[in-house]
């Protein structure tokens, strides 16, 4: 998974000091150090223990870090989470990459039908994971892995969990399926062709090219392959999509957007919900469960999601990924875009929707966490908000909506 640098961050040493300094590398070795026994249980030999921590100093400019002198942060802003969905899913983006996964749909025609075979998982969704991820493989990866999970590990916001990876890269580095040198990564540690963290390549890994190892990082079998596997350990469903666009009726209720409102397809369009694009779905389909996606509130396209919706959202916990992911797949055999298109709405600062945030849960209306992201859940707190208010429902952050709820006692 691909997060941009937080901007503004300075190195923590220049926070620190030299003194200051000196002491946190050395507690650094000594961490390292420590980390020995087990590593060894998890079978890291000990000529790679000593190759990897060798002069490793850890890089304190990376973000969601925990300094002494420094503020707390927390993770970059992923672009899922601040840009409008018509900037994030953006149509000159889908359509260059879909017009590439065209070409690779052809090239890898034999290993895609290989591995819907065997996953149930169809060669566009695969393709379309790469896609986002790495650019195909385009997208040089600008972390070197091992100093990443090492620093996450010793001062990270979630150290015990970076402490588990930090030791599964060594044991990848161990395995001899990639170098050192070669596993390059995101801030966050995400690695190879589709990005897994290198206890997920232990999870999910798959030898597709049958060469006797897992190679993420430069066989693009082995990459698909083991994503597939991924979303089905997941849960992936076979033979069901990921969404269904649709038109709403002027009286739907968008606040019924979020996963516990969950019905059965062809509910939905009894109720009035049509189909973007006119199909006949099958009686099979019209009986598969669904929740209703509104990712602008009222405006611009809506979707009923299905369970696989939610499966691809476990590999990039965002909707705009899933999206982006599910259209770029469909793009890839049908080149028409969202019937409905994206409005021209605006954003609000991060800042401004916590704000909003605190007064939904301050009123009782909103349980989940103050993170800034205008995410299901906070959509459908602010379309009860309005409904209580009296104000034009819409399920979407806005400037005077934030001062409603501010003034709302």
């Amino acid at each position: 998974m691909r997060w941009a640098r937080a901007a503004g961050l300075v190195g923590a040493l220049l926070w620190l000091g030299p003194a200051t300094a000196l002491a946190a590398d050395a507690g650094f070795a000594r961490f390292l150090a420590s980390l020995w026994p087990e590593a060894q249980q998890a079978g890291v030999s000990r000529a790679t223990f000593d190759a990897v921590t060798a002069g490793l100093e850890p890089d304190y400019k990376l973000p969601d870090l925990m300094l002494p002198g420094r503020p707390k942060t927390g993770a970059p802003r992923q672009a899922e989470f601040v840009q409008v969905p018509a900037d994030y899913v953006k149509e000159s983006r889908i359509e260059n990459l879909a017009a590439h996964g065209r070409k690779l749909l052809d090239k890898y025609r034999s290993t895609l039908n290989g591995i819907e075979r065997r996953f149930g998982v169809p060669g566009p969704v695969v393709l379309a994971i790469w896609g986002r991820e790495t650019d195909y493989g385009r997208y040089k990866l600008p972390y070197d892995a091992v100093r990443v999970l090492a620093t996450q590990a010793y001062v990270g916001r979630r150290k015990e969990q970076y402490r588990v990876e930090f030791i599964e890269a060594m044991k990848i580095i161990s395995d001899g399926v990639v170098t050192r040198q070669g596993m390059r990564s995101s801030w966050a540690g995400a690695t190879g062709l589709t990005q897994f963290l290198p206890s997920e390549y232990y999870k999910h890994g798959v030898d597709f090219d049958g060469d006797g190892k897992v190679d993420i990082w430069h066989s693009v079998p082995d990459a698909l392959a083991s994503a597939a596997q991924q979303l089905v350990n997941k849960g992936w469903q076979s033979g069901v999509r990921w969404a269904y666009e649709v038109k709403a009726p002027a009286r739907a209720d968008c606040t019924h957007g979020v996963p516990e409102v969950t019905k059965p397809i062809g509910q939905w369009l009894h109720e009035g919900f049509a189909l973007a694009r006119p199909a006949k779905l099958t009686a099979e389909e019209l009986r598969q469960p669904a929740s209703l996606l509104q990712p602008e509130g009222i405006y611009g396209p809506a979707f009923l999601t299905t369970k696989n919706y939610f499966v691809i959202k476990e590999y990039n916990f965002s909707d705009l990924y899933v999206l982006f992911v599910g259209h770029l797949a469909d793009r890839m055999t049908d080149p028409r875009p969202f019937a409905t298109p994206w409005s021209a709405s605006s954003q609000l600062r991060t800042k401004d929707v916590e704000a909003m945030q605190r007064g939904l849960t301050r009123l009782g209306l909103y349980q989940d966490k103050v993170d800034g992201k205008a995410g299901m859940l906070t959509r459908a707190a602010l379309g009860a908000y309005q409904k209580r208010a009296g104000l034009k429902v819409d399920c979407w952050p806005s400037e005077p909506v934030l001062r409603s709820i501010e003034a709302a006692r």
